[in-house]
């Protein structure tokens, strides 16, 4: 066999030009629709890669199909297909949005987030010409991402590929540049391995190698695979600065679902005895006894500054365990309803306070209410008032130990969790209510995000919930502890305390900015270029 070798890297061109329009209507309706089905599939390819599952290693082929459905295609066509491809992975991974409102919020939301994937199909159409288009290509869903995540209504981050990765051969890369290069590195390795396959099958046609494509569809599954196993360096679950006994209170609700909120006091009550519970068994010695206590997000919705009742039932639990507890509360002050995390001191009472920044639009505050109130009114009557935001970020001194603090949904927003660790933070708690959503699989999409935050910044993650699933991380990302769902539980471990900071934490935004202009100059040269994408035969 006689191969020629290229040292010079040209543009690629099509393999074979799709035959006249004439010609192709009479092949059939069936082969056209092969690219449309394999968008939707490798979509729901990637949403198995998703938690509770631990199979991270299937967004690789999601990436390589995605990429081959895609390449040389029209923007019109490359739209479209995108756009299937969001709703094969949206669809499911955010069917929990319906389970107490309806299929129509939940259709809504997949809806308009699946645009900002068809967007980046588009743009990942018109790199996959150029000359090193892996690269061009992961950067561009990178910038897609970075758009999801801001817009609109505050923007909706879930499902972030970084998301994914908690247990996977990448996770280091979120201590190099957060979840932004977590997330590049899995979709060039799954974009790299399409066209290490594509080279293969031209080779064998042509007998032909082009050295510098190789190269890159090599580097582009070689060096984020040797890139993770170098950041291991960055892993470490040890203690810098001592360590400290938490515990997390798991008090469990009446019933799930959105009439969990009826039953406020009765939440209040079941954290109070799960806390209660735990200084028996630390007087006992069946316990060790913690240095401070966390209790979720909305454990208190009766404000315990308006309501004295409400108030009694926390100090007394504050007493008996004699150490701070942070309480998960609803409160209105000045007239403004906020999501407040409360530090209830045994001897001093509330002492701090942090209130939500980043509100959940459509669950804490409700856009577009005189439409949403002409679709349905119940969903306005249910949200009569919408929360207000914090404005400073939330780190509790307790006990010798500053705690950072993000809110349930703070927790898939790279600036909510950073910021805490910049101004000082030592651990990072995650308090969130999970009731609303029954069993679905949120929660534990959740706490995959919490096991990336924990390496990203290497500081323990604690994820006090109300039903579960409550769970205590270490920095590398490891879960030590776990609640079961729906059931009544505290957790007590001695965690290590950090104050190194990574590069992603120094770093901040820099590392999505700096891909988000790779991603503009791929889309730059590709039109500069005048090379229009273009349907071949066998959709390669």
């Amino acid at each position: 066999m006689t191969v020629t070798a290229t040292s010079v890297d040209q543009p690629d061109q099509p393999d074979r030009l799709e035959p006249c329009p004439a010609s192709a209507a009479r092949r059939g309706r069936l082969p056209r629709l092969v690219p449309a089905v394999a968008s939707v599939l490798c979509g729901a390819l990637l949403y198995v890669s998703f938690p509770p599952r631990t199979l991270w290693w299937l967004a690789l082929p999601a990436f390589a199909g995605f990429a081959w459905v895609l390449r040389g295609r029209s923007w019109k066509a490359a739209l479209g297909l995108g756009y299937l491809f969001g709703l094969g992975f949206l669809l499911p991974l955010l069917v929990w949005t319906s389970v107490e409102v309806g299929p129509l919020p939940w259709l809504a939301l997949v809806a308009a987030e699946a645009v900002f994937v068809a967007l980046a199909g588009v743009g990942i159409a018109a790199v996959s010409r150029l000359p090193a288009w892996p690269v061009w290509a992961a950067a561009l869903w990178t910038a897609g991402e970075a758009a999801r995540a801001r817009a609109p209504f505050g923007g909706f981050p879930w499902g972030k590929i970084a998301f994914g990765q908690a247990d996977g051969v990448f996770l280091p890369l979120a201590a190099v540049g957060g979840t932004p290069v977590l997330g590049f590195a899995v979709v060039l390795c799954g974009f790299g391995l399409y066209e290490a396959g594509r080279l293969l099958a031209e080779r064998r046609r042509t007998r032909t190698v082009r050295r510098a494509a190789a190269a890159t569809a090599l580097l582009s599954v070689a060096v984020p695979v040797a890139g993770a196993v170098a950041a291991r360096a960055l892993v470490s679950d040890e203690a810098e600065h001592g360590t400290a006994t938490v515990a997390v209170i798991q008090g469990n609700v009446p019933r799930a679902g959105l009439e969990f909120n009826a039953q406020r006091r009765a939440v209040l009550d079941y954290h109070a005895r799960e806390t209660h519970k735990l200084a028996a068994d630390v007087r006992a010695g069946k316990a060790a006894k913690p240095d401070f206590v966390l209790w979720p997000e909305n454990s208190s919705d009766i404000d315990p500054f308006a309501n004295p009742d409400a108030a009694a039932v926390i100090e007394q639990a504050a007493k008996d365990i004699g150490v701070p507890v942070s309480v998960g509360g609803v409160v209105e002050r000045d007239g403004e309803l906020l999501n407040e995390q409360i530090l209830w001191d045994p001897v001093k009472g509330p002492t701090q306070t942090y209130d939500k920044r980043q509100i959940q639009p459509f669950g804490e505050f409700l856009p577009l209410r005189s439409l949403v109130g002409a679709i349905n009114k119940s969903w306005t009557e249910m949200a009569r008032q919408d929360f207000s935001r914090g404005t400073e970020p939330g780190v509790f001194g307790i006990a010798g130990t500053k705690v950072g603090l993000a809110t349930c949904y703070e927790a898939a927003f790279d600036w909510a969790v950073r910021d805490t660790v910049t101004h000082g933070a030592q651990i990072i708690s995650v308090p969130s209510n999970n009731a609303t959503f029954d069993r679905s699989e949120m929660t534990y999409q959740q706490l995959a995000m919490s096991r990336i935050r924990a390496v990203e910044h290497s500081r323990t993650v604690t994820v006090p919930v109300t039903s579960g699933v409550s769970a205590v991380i270490l920095p590398d990302g490891r879960i030590t502890q776990r609640t079961g769902m729906f059931v009544p539980a505290y957790l007590v471990q001695k965690v290590p305390l950090r104050t190194s900071t990574t590069p992603a934490t120094e770093l901040g935004i820099l590392p999505e900015t700096a891909l988000v202009l790779v991603a503009a100059g791929g889309i730059g040269w590709a039109i500069g270029s005048g090379r229009r994408p273009r349907c071949h035969a066998d959709g390669a």
